[in-house]
């Protein structure tokens, strides 16, 4: 199968920003876009605009959620938009807390309700990124947590699967070797992983926090991992793929940056304000995305989804126009990662001729 292009729903600008479902799949539909990863946020802020229940710390009611995803999936077939995915089932892998487990696992049940309602049969994990104290580093405590959800998702009908992400700033799972460790570990049929360009990079080239924005020894680090990428991982548990760079920054992300936040880690606070599209080095972006999108399509042979996970601060903006923006921007970074990897793409998408002149 070819590559198909979607995009995280958050990518569109965030919900909080004023920007609604409806109008974020209009800009999707329009730019060619043939399906999204949604966000339960998004979901959520759907399910109280539906609804006359005033917001609550605890989320919308299970009855206003499968409202929205009834909705939702409605408003994405009458855009030919597939759901590629529900995410992210944050926090869950290695909890300390063996009650607040035993919770996640209770949501977890409702989110394969949503998930059939969506029409949608992956759920993508990020691997925890809660504060150490409040995670195990035990990966056996680790791989047993997750080889449960991928269990569970095998007795549904239809099976569901489980992308399985690790995040430049994971506390403890932050390298795709390792989350393909902890893959293999699992070994089941359903439980497979997500590759990040912007995450892959993110952790082993790119430190925010140094003046330079670069690990120490950052390209042969890159070349050696692209070397174990394309020998180790079989390419059938890559369940898709996120295409992203991200942005250089002028000053180290350290106290006084405008971004930094003492909360964070220095990569998350980057992540959640500074990614960019591939290709978009006039903004900044400086990230071995290229290498990296070789390796996956080239060296790997991935073919399947391809999506572009954006978070910027752009996306928190009010403004009409940025549903409209992201989304063209968006586009031509589609257009131009097609033609470096001269990939072939699955029942293409009329994209506006006006898009390419800005390639």
């Amino acid at each position: 199968m070819p590559c198909k292009l979607g995009i995280t729903s958050m990518s569109l600008g965030r919900c909080y920003a004023g920007h609604s479902f409806t109008t974020k799949m209009n800009a999707a539909q329009k730019y060619g876009y043939q399906g999204i990863e949604l966000f339960h946020e998004d979901l959520a802020d759907v399910a109280y605009s539906l609804s006359t229940e005033a917001p609550s710390p605890a989320g919308p009611s299970q009855q206003a959620q499968m409202a929205a995803a009834r909705h939702i999936r409605q408003l994405c077939q009458a855009r030919h938009i597939d759901i590629i995915c529900l995410q992210p089932f944050s926090h869950y892998d290695g909890l300390l807390d063996r009650a607040e487990h035993k919770r996640r696992l209770d949501q977890l049940r409702f989110w394969f309700e949503l998930s059939r309602e969506l029409a949608t049969d992956i759920i993508q994990i990020p691997a925890s990124f809660l504060p150490a104290h409040l995670v195990s580093q035990n990966m056996d405590l680790i791989v047993s947590d997750l080889r449960k959800v991928a269990d569970m998702g095998l007795r549904q009908n239809p099976p569901v699967r489980f992308a399985y992400e690790s995040l430049c700033f994971s506390t403890h799972v932050d390298t795709w070797e390792r989350c393909w460790d902890v893959v293999r570990a699992v070994d089941r049929p359903n439980f497979g992983m997500c590759l990040d360009t912007f995450n892959i990079a993110g952790r082993i080239y790119a430190d925010p926090a140094v003046a330079s924005g670069r690990t120490a020894n950052a390209d042969e680090a890159v070349r050696q991992s692209i070397a174990r990428l394309v020998k180790e991982v079989d390419v059938r548990k890559v369940f898709y793929v996120q295409v992203v760079d991200a942005e250089r920054l002028d000053k180290p992300l350290v106290p006084g940056h405008p971004f930094y936040d003492s909360e964070q880690p220095a990569r998350m606070s980057w992540s959640r304000n500074c990614r960019l599209f591939y290709g978009e080095t006039d903004r900044g972006a400086y990230l071995p995305v290229k290498d990296f999108a070789r390796a996956l399509f080239h060296g790997l042979g991935f073919e399947g989804w391809v999506s572009l996970e954006l978070f910027n601060r752009r996306m928190a903006d009010e403004g009409a126009d940025v549903p409209e923006e992201l989304a063209k921007r968006g586009a031509i970074s589609w257009a131009k990662l097609q033609k470096d990897m001269g990939l072939k793409v699955d029942k293409p998408r009329s994209i506006p001729e006006r898009v390419f002149a800005f390639l």
